[in-house]
Order: C-alpha cells, then sequence, then structure tokens
C-alpha cells in the first residue's frame, strides 16, 4: 500500500499501529480507500532524527525531547485536514499523470494560475476550477517537459521520484568553510532565523527550545506568508522568538541586516541563493568572517547550487519529488500533509545543533526533495 515494504512484519504492524495513532493515517491514501499505513522504515527513521536532537541539544545544556509525528500533525486540526488522495490535504498541490508518469504540481498563488498560457498553452486565470484542464492537458505531454517548463516559470512542479536518494546526495551537504576554529564562550546561542512558512521556522523553535535566543527577522514589506494561516500554528513556530523586521527597500535596512548577521551564532533561511546576494548577504563570506556566524543552514527545494538551485518548492510537491507518497490500486496517493516541511525542519534542526559541537564555520544545505527521498527509504516507482 505504500511507497515501499520491509522483511520486518512486526515492526511494520507497530509503526503502522502508531501512525494511526497519530493521525497520520487518515491523512494518506485515497478518500474511497482505507487509511494507509506509513513507507517502510519511515519512523525509525523519524525517531532516530529526534535522538540525534535530543543528543546534540544535550550537549548544549538544555535537552530537547520530541515525538516527531507531532511535529508532522501540527496543523491537521486547525485546518480540519483529512485525506484527499492524489489532492494533497491542503488542496493545492494535485498529484498529476502525464503521457509518461507521475509528477505533482503546487497552484497555491494566484499569480501560478496567470501562467498557464506560458506552462501548457492554456487561456491564464481561473484559479482552482481550472484543474480538469490541468490534468487534461498534462495528460497529452511528457513529464519531464511539463516539469521543465514549469520550474522555468517558477512554478512548484516536480516528477515523481526525481529526487531519489542516493549515497551521492544526502539529505544534508555540509561545507567547512575555512579552518579556523570557533570554539563557542559561555553566552547563549543566538540565532537570526530569516525563514518563513514552516520548515525553517521549525527548525528555529527547535534552537529556543534548546536555550537559543532566536530573533524571527522579517522584512516589513515582504512579512512571513504563515502570518495568513491559523495564528495557532504561527504562534507554535514563532511564539518564543524576538521578532526583529527590517526595511530591505532601503540601504538603511540592509545595512542593518549585515550588521545583525555578524552578531549571531546560526543564521536560518530559506531564501534563494540570488535573493540574498542582491542584499550583499554571501553565505560563504559570513562564514569565513572571524567575527560572523559559525553555522549557516540554507533550506531550498532541490540544493542551493546546480540546476534545481532556482526552483520553487513546497512541502507536498517536494514530498513527491523525493518519492514520499502513497500507493493505493497502482496510482500515487500524498502521504500526510506536506509532509517535506517538517521533516526538513527537523533535519536542519538536528545538523545546525551537529555542526555547533563541531566548532567549524559549516553551510548546511539542506533540501527538501533529498530529505524527504531520505524517508522514503527504497527507491520509488
Amino acid at each position: 500500500m505504500a511507497a515501499s515494504t520491509s522483511t520486518d512484519p512486526a515492526r511494520d504492524t507497530l509503526d503502522a499501529q502508531r501512525w494511526t495513532r497519530a493521525g497520520l493515517a487518515e491523512l494518506t491514501g485515497a478518500p474511497d480507500g482505507p487509511p494507509l499505513g506509513p513507507p517502510a522504515g519511515f519512523l525509525p527513521r523519524l525517531d532516530a532524527l529526534t535522538d540525534r536532537i535530543r543528543t546534540a541539544s544535550s550537549a548544549l545544556g538544555q535537552p530537547v525531547q520530541l515525538d516527531g509525528t507531532d511535529a508532522l500533525t501540527a496543523r491537521v486540526e486547525l485546518l480540519g485536514l483529512r485525506r484527499r488522495g492524489q489532492v494533497s490535504c491542503g488542496g493545492a498541490c494535485h498529484l498529476v499523470e502525464a503521457a509518461d508518469g507521475w509528477l505533482a504540481a503546487s497552484l497555491s498563488r494566484p499569480d501560478d494560475w496567470e501562467l498557464l498560457a506560458a506552462w501548457l498553452g492554456l487561456p491564464p486565470g481561473g484559479g482552482g476550477e481550472r484543474w480538469p484542464e490541468v490534468h487534461e492537458r498534462c495528460a497529452r505531454l511528457r513529464r519531464d517537459e511539463v516539469v521543465a517548463r514549469g520550474a522555468l516559470l517558477g512554478l512548484p512542479v516536480a516528477a515523481l521520484g526525481e529526487a531519489a536518494a542516493t549515497p551521492e546526495r544526502p539529505s544534508v551537504l555540509a561545507r567547512t568553510v575555512g579552518r579556523s576554529p570557533r570554539p563557542r564562550g559561555a553566552t547563549r546561542l543566538r540565532v537570526a532565523d530569516l525563514s518563513s512558512m514552516w520548515a525553517g521556522p521549525l527548525c528555529g523553535s527547535v534552537l529556543a527550545r534548546a536555550g537559543a535566543e532566536v530573533l524571527k527577522v522579517e522584512s516589513v514589506t515582504r512579512p512571513d506568508g504563515a502570518r495568513g494561516g491559523p495564528a495557532e500554528l504561527y504562534e507554535l513556530l514563532n511564539g518564543a522568538k524576538e521578532e526583529v523586521r527590517l526595511d530591505l527597500g532601503s540601504p538603511g535596512g540592509v545595512g542593518r541586516l549585515q550588521q545583525l548577521l555578524r552578531t549571531v551564532d546560526v543564521v536560518i533561511e530559506s531564501a534563494r541563493p540570488r535573493a540574498l546576494r542582491q542584499l550583499g548577504v554571501r553565505a560563504e563570506e559570513l562564514l569565513a568572517d572571524p567575527a560572523g556566524p559559525t553555522v549557516w543552514v540554507s533550506i531550498t527545494g532541490y540544493g542551493r547550487e546546480g540546476p534545481g538551485a532556482n526552483r520553487v518548492a513546497f512541502g507536498d510537491d517536494a514530498a513527491v519529488a523525493g518519492g514520499l507518497v502513497g500507493w493505493w490500486e497502482q496510482r500515487p496517493t500524498f502521504c500526510a500533509d506536506a509532509i517535506a516541511d517538517p521533516l526538513t525542519g527537523l533535519t536542519a534542526a538536528a545538523a545546525a545543533l551537529e555542526a555547533l559541537a563541531a566548532e567549524r564555520p559549516v553551510l548546511l544545505d539542506v533540501a527538501m526533495s533529498r530529505v524527504a527521498a531520505h524517508f522514503a527509504g527504497a527507491a520509488p516507482r
């Protein structure tokens, strides 16, 4: 039923029971079919991740004990979510069958629908009621063509399993910048969280629970889009942080940002690299500065370098890219709710905490699609 099978039926049964108790089965599968269990090995991988967070945070003096399944269901009750098969729980992402395979497309922004002409040759506009036309047109096109054209236009589209896990593509790529040790003193850990939505803010909230002073840095003209969602979820992710608002459209605001980033130990951001470079913010230069941060967490859809560096991704389509789906009657279904987001947040937090213990400046390249591939385990169909 799920994306893969294991050779340990007893383990699978226990995992399926826990998955069901957490409410995740009710988010996975077709609405007219049975709720589906997790991919084989998923929950052991999740437990290993939360164990890493506990161990690394203990080394900093304030252990963080998490139940990973709680992070995966953070917004379920707030939004009244349920499984919808080939439509994401939130409704904005669809699994689409092209002429030669499956893809996911997230069309959650009004501007996305204005790109239908350039993407698929359909009249622009119309919003969500245009989904049947999208499905019909894609059924006559090659999957890779649909994905490539959408990616060029800045649409969150992904081919099923395109980021399948390999030893050469770990979920986190860590690159040491320089060789100078950066031992921490007895001062409280200080973090600048420039990220938005779910994955990055979750990483910041875990660091706050580990005792860090976390500054939530926002542009006054483009605040975190999560502010438009449930207030309870925003508070859960950001309530323990100190808010810092900057006018990043002015030289003064940009200068304040650059100065602030030299006063912290950790930077978390989820912007495309070129967006920060336009503000004169270059991760490598700041990490190489003895007065700069020690750890830089860069969260993207497909990695900060290479052909995917500027691709847009959200939690549901990134999960599909990694092959993290359920299967029912030989057709893929969404697995839980935007699952790549919370998995990436927890993965980034573990990597950041461990990097701090190493006391050397490091750039952590955390790709949502690669994280999803790690949790999918076996190669997707």
